[in-house]
């Protein structure tokens, strides 16, 4: 079933947090709401949930009407099917793993072997043998896994995910990144994913939606989101970006070449301003002799001061 969502508005006093929003995600797409803070996105999740009541606008799950103005229809959030896990986890602290992980399932008073299926979740998310214990004994990670398997239990048909790592280290959640990938493509469930980290979106997302203002500035899969941006905003936010005019034509720093390898190519001159090492290559930022700054991947280090010239083919330029 898909979710339809169709001309979703909601304002916050005199701030607009979500404006005409029209939307459509197919089952069994993990598609990831992406934005920097305060662009809607979270407002548009907490919507989809049942959280938030939109000012305007119908939401559709399949043939089922979870939203009308017009309609006067606001299905609870209860009665949505939807898991939801949450920034800080939201785990009780003086119930168990175990206890956690069930208490969606008796929420809703669907308690038929609830036993079962709660160990069933427990041990997708690999947790098995720590379901005695409560969340201050558990590690960020598993604690993670605990809301996860609490959400999937009661076998949803979406799961809404709000900035889920955000709370953990760099090196847990890329594991959890992975984690995350690999369960969501075994059990197969549709994913909404909130997130402002565009690592996360471009590495764990079929579709990415890229959010500014409370409205919608692009919907398409990682590669085309990043290769082919259709407002400058999406440009600067994901990866880096080279100008060769303002807001219209722009060029990715790994395409910038130091030697020229066919006729189309436009040349550039400038003065190494920074060399960063970053491991595999080093970052060069190199000002033009027009004066705009440019970032530039080299296999070797320059040296701050030196007069460089580089190359950009003209099939490699993005017209916006």
């Amino acid at each position: 079933m898909s979710l339809l969502l169709s001309g979703i508005s909601k304002s916050f006093g005199s701030m607009t947090a979500l404006e005409g929003i029209q939307l459509s995600l197919a089952k069994g797409r993990f598609t990831t709401l992406l934005g920097p803070s305060g662009c809607g996105k979270t407002t548009l999740l907490r919507i989809i949930a049942g959280l938030e009541t939109p000012d305007e606008g119908e939401l559709h799950f399949g043939d089922v009407c979870l939203f009308s103005k017009k309609g006067r229809i606001n299905r609870p959030v209860h009665k949505r099917n939807f898991g939801m896990v949450f920034q800080d986890f939201a785990l009780w602290p003086h119930l168990t793993v175990l206890e956690n992980v069930a208490f969606g399932l008796k929420a809703t008073g669907d308690k038929a072997n609830w036993r079962q299926r709660t160990m069933e979740a427990i041990e997708l998310v690999q947790l098995e043998g720590k379901e005695k214990r409560y969340p201050h004994e558990l590690s960020g990670g598993q604690q993670q896994r605990v809301a996860l398997a609490r959400a999937i239990v009661v076998q949803p048909q979406l799961v809404l995910f709000d900035e889920p790592m955000s709370a953990l280290d760099a090196l847990l959640r890329e594991e959890m990144r992975l984690e995350l990938m690999n369960l969501v493509r075994r059990i197969g469930f549709t994913t909404v994913y909130v997130t402002h980290d565009q690592t996360e979106a471009m590495s764990m997302s079929d579709e990415i939606i890229v959010m500014k203002d409370g409205r919608i500035l692009q919907k398409d899969t990682p590669e085309a989101v990043y290769k082919k941006p259709k407002h400058p905003f999406t440009a600067r936010f994901i990866g880096k970006t080279n100008w060769l005019e303002v807001d219209k034509r722009l060029v990715r720093p790994e395409h910038v070449r130091w030697t020229s390898v066919s006729e189309d190519e436009l040349t550039y001159t400038g003065v190494v301003q920074t060399v960063s090492y970053m491991g595999e290559r080093y970052e060069v930022t190199v000002q033009l002799s027009t004066g705009e700054v440019w970032m530039a991947y080299h296999p070797s280090r320059l040296t701050v001061g030196d007069s460089v010239q580089f190359y950009v083919s003209q099939q490699q330029i993005h017209v916006l």
